[in-house]
């Protein structure tokens, strides 16, 4: 360990779109999921399951999977961003992770997130609305992972567009039966550091106290 907080490493965490070819050791995965498997989860049923994979043939045919999948979102998201100008923020940041999709298969690890259906207690399939309750005994645990690698230099970036081609992810990696993919993360030395800032909504905008749009007050100005 580096000596970097949490806190520290959440700020400054982001979604990596470039990476050295430098090799990420077994060791310093293991030590990454010695700290992340502490993630909360629902009944301690410890669902969730990993397949790194550094393998070049594999990782081109998980690339060859992907890109049908991140055309189509690039195709629709570059015409969003068609008007706002060659170096606006927005098509840069669309650029880069073009740039990510293309060369996925040079990126030194992905790492393919599996959860084992019977271990997720879902709670909310009733609803008329997508189900997403499962992925609090999943997503908690990736999350840890990317801070914990975080901590160690490691950047990450999660993507779920491969989870569209699951079926072919399952047989080319012997995935089981009675297990789903949840997302795949990309794992690497970065090629351009770590941000040093990332732009996300205030807490004021997206926290509320007892009532939706109640806004809570920033320390400073509740001690006003």
């Amino acid at each position: 360990m580096n000596g970097m907080d949490a806190l520290e490493a959440m700020r400054t965490i982001g979604a990596n779109r470039s990476y050295l070819t430098k090799d990420v050791p077994d060791e310093v995965v293991y030590d990454a999921v010695e700290s992340a498997r502490f993630a909360p989860q629902g009944g301690n049923r410890q669902p969730v399951r990993l397949v790194v994979v550094r393998d070049r043939a594999k990782k081109e045919r998980l690339a060859e999977l992907y890109m049908p999948w991140w055309k189509a979102y690039f195709d629709a998201a570059e015409g969003g961003t068609r008007n706002l100008g060659e170096y606006a923020s927005a098509r840069k940041a669309l650029m880069a992770a073009n740039d990510f999709a293309e060369h996925l298969a040079d990126h030194p690890l992905i790492i393919v997130v599996c959860a084992k259906l019977d271990a997720l207690h879902i709670t909310d399939l009733e609803h008329d609305r997508p189900s997403v309750v499962g992925g609090a005994s999943i997503y908690p645990f990736v999350q840890n992972l990317c801070i914990a690698f975080r901590v160690v230099g490691v950047a990450t970036t999660i993507t779920s567009l491969l989870v569209g081609s699951e079926p072919e992810v399952k047989e080319l990696l012997e995935i089981p039966d009675g297990y789903l993919t949840a997302c795949h993360v990309v794992a690497g030395y970065p090629a351009k550091g770590f941000p040093k800032k990332l732009t996300r909504a205030a807490v004021e905008e997206t926290v509320f106290i007892d009532t939706f749009g109640n806004s809570i007050a920033a320390p400073d100005a509740a001690t006003e």
